[in-house]
């Protein structure tokens, strides 16, 4: 791949991984810690939502808004993954266990939106498995499942904080090395808060 375009590349992949998909990543934390409200209030979020499919253009909105944009991104993260020069055996500063990190919960990350999509979505959509409080509490039962999707849930965590930082960088936002100090602070932070967020909402289903 040319530098150039590589470069760009690298750009977009950045800006998606905020935007649209982290914007949509905090809201979908938001909805599913709902469930620590009870069955009741989930299966309303949830029906509201499934109302919201049946509008024109829905199906156009979810791809260009969401599945356009995460599989541009994974697909490109996994290029970035294989073709990484990892040399925290050499050099153990944080900043590269953090850029080893970075890539090990993507790939963590992938495998899990792949399994998230098809138990949450595809599975709705091709054999009509219903979507609920009771589905999910059916597949976190599964000691595998739960433990599956407490990992997923911090890797995402991870990943999405930690990547913050980086696209604050790459956009020319947080140029000096006082302000991504400060930043790397937040976002550690913010690492913390969503992985609680997160796992006390999957742990509402057990």
């Amino acid at each position: 791949m040319e530098r150039g375009n590589h470069f760009l590349l690298r750009k977009v992949h950045s800006l998606l991984g905020v935007i649209p998909l982290g914007i949509f990543l905090m809201e979908h934390f938001y909805v599913n810690s709902l469930a620590l409200k009870g069955p009741e209030t989930y299966d309303a979020m949830v029906n509201g939502f499934m109302g919201l499919m049946t509008l024109p253009y829905f199906i156009f909105v979810e791809l260009f808004v969401i599945i356009f944009p995460l599989l541009l991104h994974g697909i490109y993260g996994m290029y970035i993954v294989y073709h990484a020069q990892y040399n925290v055996d050499r050099y153990g500063y944080g900043r590269n266990w953090a850029f080893v990190l970075q890539r090990v919960s993507g790939v963590i990350m992938f495998v899990f939106l792949i399994w998230h999509v098809w138990h949450l979505r595809l599975s709705h959509v091709v054999y009509g498995t219903p979507i609920n409080f009771e589905s999910m509490a059916a597949i976190v039962a599964n000691p595998f499942s739960l433990g599956f999707f407490i990992l997923g849930i911090i890797a995402t965590a991870y990943h999405f904080a930690n990547g913050l930082w980086g696209f604050l960088i790459t956009w020319g936002i947080t140029v000096g090395p006082r302000s991504q100090q400060l930043v790397a602070k937040a976002t550690i932070v913010l690492f913390f808060v969503l992985s609680f967020v997160g796992v006390r909402a999957i742990l509402a289903f057990v």
